[in-house]
């Protein structure tokens, strides 16, 4: 490690601290803990683009290791030890030890010019314009990258032209969708048969090698995946004039679902901490669709999620949704979701002081930290550093909150921002 970084003062857990995963969980029974906890990258949802992250690298002199790309769609970094220490993050993804050897990667080169590393079995296509472009095995193109772009659109929408008479080939049709086409690890190797046993193994390994809480992000999803397949208009529109469809099609992914379940909860519910699935919810304006619609169509699956966790596992529960969602809290409350994420304080009725208030004491925010669409990647670090302490000090007391950015790092933000983001927690816990 560069002899700098020991000497700013980002240290882990002393004598009679609490160690990085009594901290986690410690917040999430909202209980104070010694300091607020940090995440850095241990999700899909609170990471850091690999543009930002090798700006990041070199702004502290961290010229040892790669940038590593384990979110090939939003192209995020997997933080390497060294800034995961530095920065005394909290919380690790267990998916990070996968992908461990040189013959896991190839070297690769962002639009910018950003040297990275890919995973091996990751084969984009470059056109002679600059654009990426990534083709299922029978030859559908679905994703593309624009030339000067930094992620993948969606461009294979199996469903949407209509729903199929029967849901027998759902695998295959979700395979044509870049988000389960190109996943982040572990799942790459979900299809080996050893997958879970070596799962089990290397969670276990990492557990007793590292003191940090460890997530897990399970595809245990329902709007997203049913817009993934429809595409977004179409599957809104049938919300309201084909709800026997929406609800067969809902159908056909809690059978799914309950198989990855019990999987996950039999082989690692002893061993990780927290089960993290997603589904936005919610727009910068206020909800996707009226909270009576999502009791209807839903909430009871949703509740069979976070129940069949609780019960046959000692994880927590961790949904991730954008935007708007303060109108659908009390109903993911009821149904057991313990963590709720980004925690988008620049939507609608999504303040701060609002959110704690009606919600502290019964979930835990995770995110809402700092402002990523005005503050991180426009303010001065002086700004920065009063707009993040300003908020832990009312997300912080009591417990209930773990530190990270409403949703990534994006790619323009400086290495100046990110530090006095960070230097902020660390002068709010006291270090």
């Amino acid at each position: 490690m560069v002899g700098s970084l020991h000497s700013a003062g980002y240290d882990m857990a002393d004598n009679g601290a609490m160690t990085s995963r009594e901290r986690v969980l410690a917040a999430i029974r909202h209980q104070e803990p010694d300091k607020v906890p940090i995440d850095l990258g241990a999700t899909t949802s609170s990471g850091i683009s690999a543009i930002a992250y090798h700006h990041l690298k070199q702004h502290l002199g961290i010229t040892e290791g790669s940038t590593y790309v384990f979110d090939v769609v939003q192209q995020l970094a997997q933080p390497e030890d060294e800034l995961l220490e530095y920065f005394a993050a909290d919380v690790i993804n267990v998916g990070r030890v996968f992908n461990q050897s040189d013959e896991d990667w190839c070297d690769a080169v962002l639009p910018d010019g950003v040297p990275v590393r890919i995973p091996a079995w990751f084969k984009p296509e470059l056109r002679p314009d600059g654009v990426w472009d990534v083709y299922h095995a029978d030859g559908t193109r679905i994703a593309t990258m624009p030339r000067g772009a930094t992620f993948f659109d969606q461009t294979c929408f199996p469903y949407e032209e209509g729903y199929p008479a029967d849901y027998d080939d759902l695998g295959e049709d979700l395979s044509k969708v870049h988000w389960v086409a190109l996943p982040t690890t572990p799942w790459h190797k979900a299809d080996q048969p050893d997958f879970w046993q070596d799962l089990r193994a290397k969670c276990l390994a990492l557990r007793q090698s590292d003191d940090r809480a460890l997530v897990l992000t399970v595809g245990t999803k329902l709007v997203e995946p049913a817009m993934f397949l429809r595409r977004m208009d179409n599957l809104l529109a049938d919300l309201l004039l084909d709800v026997e469809e929406v609800e067969r099609l809902l159908d056909a992914f809690m059978d799914r679902h309950l198989i990855t379940l019990d999987r996950v909860c039999r082989s690692v519910g002893d061993l990780v901490d927290i089960y993290r699935f997603g589904d936005d919810l919610g727009m910068n304006t206020g909800p996707l669709f009226s909270p009576d619609l999502y009791r209807n169509l839903f909430k009871s699956r949703h509740r069979i999620i976070c129940d069949y966790v609780h019960a046959h596992s000692q994880m927590v529960t961790f949904m991730h949704s954008c935007g708007s969602i303060f109108q659908f809290l009390p109903d993911l409350i009821e149904i057991g979701v313990d963590i709720i994420n980004p925690v988008q304080i620049s939507a609608k009725d999504m303040e701060p002081e609002r959110l704690k208030k009606a919600f502290g004491r019964d979930i835990t925010f995770w995110g809402g930290g700092i402002d990523t669409q005005s503050v991180l990647n426009l303010a001065s670090p002086q700004e920065v550093k009063y707009h993040v302490k300003r908020n832990l000090e009312i997300f912080a007391p009591g417990g209930g909150y773990v530190f990270n950015a409403i949703h990534n790092i994006m790619p323009e933000v400086s290495p100046q921002n990110i530090v006095a983001m960070f230097d902020a927690v660390k002068e709010f816990n006291g270090a």
